[in-house]
């Protein structure tokens, strides 16, 4: 009764078609310039908790605001509640999920086949899970939890992995399908990921396809990325390679109609001109063949190959995430290298985040990426977030008398707005205590002392 409910919902909304683009802040003008766009997708944790749902003020931004009134769908795309995670699933955040859709009258939700936190740490980036049964039973009774809240239906995307466990008791497809089979979620295919991740295990990205559940897409991603010592990165920061392209093609001709394709930018946006003719290249590339031929079908499940048992799983997900945020040794059996490269990849990502916070301290600083790598250590716990990671570099140049002057003013301006201890969250200071540093400081100008109205 409950699916049916939950379908019914869903096909009274515009479903996704055609060719689009995730919509970010950033590039909100040119995502409304896409001629004939068939739909978008937003970060749904990028709304603040409240920002949407029937008590809400504000709603959605006003760019996807814009779009939902022209008819264009917009897919919430989560990327926070770790449903491959043992920790306990915060219906917090399953709820703000749910507020999102409904919001955005949106026809479908998205998330990932990952986690995010273990051991009461946040990782900060999207993590594999181990494929196995007890792995399985963890995500099939997350998503179940998820969709119960939700009233469209969940598609669920691989990730693109720079390591795998070694405990693995199935392939990618065997457990896919059994996810899928148990939770009744829809697949969302990233053929970047497929790509990303045939190239880092050595791999034919078109033999992965053979044994995909291709039968149970319900939109597929694109996206670019860099190759960095060795290894293919899916930072969604570079144009969508050759390669990628290519794969899509012969994804579409496995299927009996070209599947919603949406391309993903996370960073270095181009301008409109090169972004409008990458989305042509991708339409080109989603046009079926003109042989009409499928060659689809659902993937083989063999049985589960004998393993020896494995550490219980939260353990294992605990020690990842403590390898990677918290200094903690590598789990045993991992790949160091493997391992090492997602710690690089982490610190890399959590750079980006603090420089879209601190832009001209990030501006300032000469190679920035790694003067924040080498002042950015580790916390003992979760990564503190953009704000403080900024600080924390900030006061550290400052105190050795590197900060350049540009930064400097950036971080008197947070100092007085703010009041930061370095180990809570920051908080924003009273009118009396920005008197008093304006007065240590001689500031007496007109206005300095006037209590704010």
């Amino acid at each position: 009764m409950a699916a049916a409910v939950v379908a019914a919902a869903a096909d009274a909304r515009p479903a996704p078609t055609g060719v689009g683009v995730g919509w970010r802040p950033e590039i909100a003008g040119v995502v409304a310039a896409v001629p004939d766009l068939g739909f978008t997708e937003v970060i749904a944790e990028a709304f603040p908790p409240g920002a949407l749902g029937p008590r809400a003020a504000a709603g959605p931004p006003r760019g996807v605001a814009d779009l939902r009134r022209r008819g264009v769908p917009v897919v919430p795309h989560g990327v926070r509640l770790s449903l491959g995670g043992t920790d306990p699933l915060d219906p917090h955040r399953v709820t703000a999920l749910a507020a999102c859709a409904d919001a955005l009258d949106a026809p479908l939700v998205s998330e990932h086949v990952a986690f995010v936190r273990a051991g009461g740490r946040e990782a900060g980036h999207l993590l594999p899970v181990p494929r196995t049964r007890e792995a399985l039973d963890v995500l099939a009774r997350n998503v179940a939890r998820a969709r119960a809240e939700l009233d469209v239906p969940l598609a669920l995307e691989p990730i693109a992995a720079l390591l795998d466990w070694p405990e693995d008791e199935m392939g990618e497809g065997e457990f896919l399908t059994r996810l899928l089979d148990r939770t009744g979620a829809r697949l969302l295919l990233d053929v970047a990921n497929v790509h990303a991740n045939a190239v880092n295990r050595g791999r034919d990205a078109r033999a992965v396809l053979d044994v995909l559940p291709l039968d149970r897409i319900a939109y597929v991603h694109v996206a670019g990325g860099d190759e960095r010592g060795g290894l293919y990165h899916d930072t969604h920061t570079a144009a969508v390679p050759d390669p990628v392209l290519a794969l899509l093609r012969d994804l579409v001709d496995r299927l009996p109609a070209p599947p919603p394709v949406l391309l993903e930018r996370d960073g270095r946006h181009p301008p409109a001109a090169a972004l409008h003719a990458e989305l042509a290249a991708i339409r080109a590339a989603a046009a079926p063949s003109s042989t009409g031929e499928s060659r689809a079908g659902a993937a083989r499940v063999p049985h589960p190959r004998a393993v020896s048992p494995a550490p219980a799983l939260a353990d294992r997900q605990a020690a990842l995430v403590g390898a990677l945020v918290a200094g903690g040794p590598d789990p045993a059996g991992l790949d160091t290298a493997r391992t090492a490269a997602v710690r690089d990849a982490l610190v890399r990502k959590r750079a980006a985040l603090a420089a879209a916070a601190w832009p001209r301290l990030a501006a300032a600083v000469p190679d920035w990426p790694a003067v924040f790598a080498a002042r950015a250590l580790p916390h003992g716990g979760s990564p503190p977030g953009p704000l403080r990671d900024g600080w924390d570099v900030a006061r550290a140049l400052h105190g050795r008398g590197e900060l350049p002057p540009r930064a400097h003013a950036e971080l008197a301006e947070r100092e007085a707005a703010l009041h930061y201890d370095g180990v809570s969250a920051p908080r924003r200071r009273g009118w009396w205590s920005r008197v008093r540093r304006r007065a240590r400081r001689g500031d007496f100008s007109p206005g300095a002392c006037e209590t704010p109205r």
